[in-house]
């Protein structure tokens, strides 16, 4: 293989790993995002208040 060819691969290869890298880091930020929006909701309701069921 020439070095032309190398040096492209390369840099195919960088690019794929930027991309890649920076799917995950959004997708965990979108994640955290929504985990602490869920966090924020009321508490379930202590057993003593909660609807009968049979």
């Amino acid at each position: 293989m020439s070095d032309d060819k190398k040096d492209l691969a390369t840099k195919a290869a960088v690019a794929a790993g930027a991309a890649i890298g920076s799917a995950a880091i959004a997708a965990a930020m979108l994640y955290v995002k929504r985990r602490k929006a869920r966090t924020n909701d009321a508490p379930p309701p202590h057993p003593e208040q909660a609807p009968e069921t049979d």
